[in-house]
């Protein structure tokens, strides 16, 4: 990809082998949440994390693929709120598993199917809408640690780490 694909007001964050890649409006915590998530790999809560880009990424296809890359100006840099622009560990290009949108007027508790998911440049990826002023990690952690229900028998067996809030599919209508 080159230095012209379009670039778009988000930030990503490489996780283990893949980006996700956050968006939402302006003040809406991208950088909050991509420094949050490289916290969260240095703590082990996830798999090693390093920042692709912070502000602005550049992304295209590759492929059936979608790959974000930083902003070459912008590059190693992200905003800390309260310290400023830091400079920090970053990697040149990461192919996006996951979205993010912060601020998202779709949010659900209980979101359908087709809001847990988005088209860019004609490639689907899974998406997680987040709701104004919720804490985003908790569900980017979640998302990248557990698995779908697959059956209403052992939801328990849905968690990675074996650990998790799995409610009776029943107590909600006894």
């Amino acid at each position: 990809m080159n230095e012209g694909g379009p670039s778009v007001h988000a930030s990503a964050v490489k996780v283990g082998p893949y980006a996700v890649l956050i968006r939402g409006p302006s003040g809406s915590g991208k950088s909050r949440l991509a420094f949050d998530l490289i916290m969260a790999g240095r703590s082990g809560v996830v798999e090693s994390a390093v920042l692709v880009g912070d502000d602005r990424v550049h992304l295209a296809t590759l492929g059936h693929e979608i790959e974000v890359r930083p902003a070459p100006r912008l590059a190693g840099l992200i905003e800390i709120r309260g310290l400023g622009i830091r400079r920090c560990d970053f990697v040149e290009h990461a192919t996006v598993r996951l979205v993010v949108d912060l601020a998202a007027a779709d949010a659900e508790r209980l979101p359908p199917a087709e809001a847990l998911k988005t088209s860019i440049f004609g490639v689907e990826i899974p998406r997680i809408p987040v709701a104004r002023d919720y804490s985003p990690l908790p569900l980017v952690v979640a998302a990248l640690t557990t698995t779908k229900s697959s059956s209403s028998v052992n939801p328990s067996g849905d968690c990675l780490k074996g650990n998790g809030n799995h409610m009776n599919p029943t107590i909600a209508t006894e």
